[in-house]
């Protein structure tokens, strides 16, 4: 055989190496859809995974993951966010597909847009101020996601020109941003506790969320409310007969909680080589067996107390403290500045925010308490839709997480990402949809 053969060959046989076969399987399971992966083990694999299945807004119910020399193989059982196994033939493919190039690496937005990165000091208003801003520049927002945590507040906004819909590059216009977003997010704090960056590049927006509050150390900071008894408890104790660090975390279940926590020890640098998820009732169980990137586990008193600081921290970024409302109303220059004002206006603080536009419709969420960060009074809240407009802004309760007790032994517990009833359909195909993978959502 010629050298030229021998090394195709060889580009074959690693190319089926390192690419991960995926076995979506409907039938070991009653009530959830199993989905296996095994591919060689890479650091980072494991999160891309869990980020596939989390960014169609499914629900993993429990998972095992475990890693043999340099191959690994993770176990997801996932439903989608109304409790049911994955039967549509579109969201199989897609999640295929996805999870079968996690090793190629992607990016995630859009290269029409301009990214904003936002970091200050939290404060009722806070985010009027910063759409005023926005609208008074005639930048119009839109995607946007916004996190709050110990009095920071972190959000990453896709942004375009409202006049010409195209990207702002103009250098002059952008240090116009920078500043005067710097100059409002500083309020009466020094000026360097307030950080502004304009970019065209495009990311993973939760993933960039958590690396800019870590950079930001939100984990080392005092909380300003006291916590409401939902506190996650982590615990991290070394192995030494195996040379791993475990580490345990119970909290309440809530969605998208496995890739928190996952996403934030692969930015500290940890490789996840074992893990099992499980849950009871409302309650998440998650267990890690972990080293350095280096093959080492964790050394020393400073770096434990640190890593439980800052998976406590990925844990409370995302939890949804107060009132959901949902805005659904045809898109215009402005509205947000006008909707977050209202807001502002009648004492409501916003905790949390996710911002889009599709086909010219803004469909936005809210979480909102009162200025001191307890739940906001019904009448103001009624009184605030009564200015936005009842039909476009919606109250929506976050009911009790679906729970199956049947005697099944492969289904006794309940997922990580929690399965929370919601009105308007599959988000799965949603997503889908919006992201013009497929021609219709109905």
């Amino acid at each position: 055989m010629e050298w030229s053969a021998c090394s195709d060959e060889y580009e074959k046989l690693v190319i089926r190496m390192t690419t991960p076969r995926v076995v979506i399987d409907n039938a070991v399971s009653s009530k959830a859809t199993v989905v296996k992966v095994d591919s060689a083990r890479k650091h980072r694999v494991l999160l891309e995974a869990v980020q596939v299945l989390t960014d169609l807004n499914l629900s993993i119910k429990k998972a095992y993951i475990s890693s043999d020399g340099r191959w690994f193989m993770d176990v997801f059982h996932v439903t989608d966010l109304n409790g049911n196994k994955l039967t549509d033939e579109s969201v199989i493919n897609y999640i295929e597909q996805s999870l079968g190039t996690i090793h190629h690496g992607k990016t995630t937005g859009s290269n029409s847009l301009t990214a904003l990165e936002l970091t200050g000091t939290d404060r009722v208003g806070l985010l009027s101020e910063v759409f005023a801003v926005l609208a008074d520049l005639q930048c119009s927002v839109v995607d946007a996601k916004v996190w709050t945590h110990n009095g920071r507040i972190a959000s990453l906004m896709y942004v375009k020109d409202c006049n010409s819909g195209s990207p702002i590059e103009d250098t002059q216009h952008i240090d116009r941003i920078e500043a005067r977003l710097r100059n409002v997010l500083k309020g009466d704090n020094d000026i360097r506790s307030a950080k502004t960056t304009v970019s065209m590049a495009v990311t993973h927006t939760e993933r960039r969320l958590h690396q800019v509050m870590f950079a930001d150390r939100d984990y080392e900071r005092k909380a300003i409310f006291p916590p409401r008894g939902d506190s996650p408890v982590v615990t991290v104790q070394n192995w030494v007969k195996r040379g791993y660090s475990v580490v345990n975390v119970q909290c309440k279940d809530r969605t998208k909680l496995l890739f928190d926590v996952v996403c934030t020890m692969t930015d500290m640098e940890y490789i996840v080589f074992h893990a099992t998820i499980n849950t009871a009732g409302d309650r998440a169980y998650l267990e890690f067996y972990i080293r350095h990137t280096d093959g080492s586990p964790i050394s020393s008193e400073p770096e434990r107390q640190r890593v439980i600081q800052c998976l406590k921290a990925a844990v409370e970024r995302r939890a949804s403290e107060g009132v959901r409302l949902e805005l659904c109303t045809p898109d215009k220059q402005g509205l947000l500045a006008d909707v977050t004002r209202t807001f502002r206006e009648n004492g409501l603080n916003v905790t949390r925010a996710e911002i889009s536009t599709a086909r010219d419709m803004a469909l936005n969420v809210f979480y909102v308490t009162d200025a001191i960060g307890n739940p906001a009074d019904p009448k103001l809240i009624e009184s605030v839709r009564q200015k936005i407009g009842v039909s476009n802004l919606k109250v929506k309760e976050l009911p009790p997480l679906i729970y199956h007790q049947e005697a099944e032994r492969e289904d006794q517990t309940v997922g990580v990402a929690g399965t929370v009833l919601l009105s308007l359909g599959s988000l799965v195909k949603w997503n889908l949809y919006h992201l013009g993978l497929i021609r219709s959502y109905s």
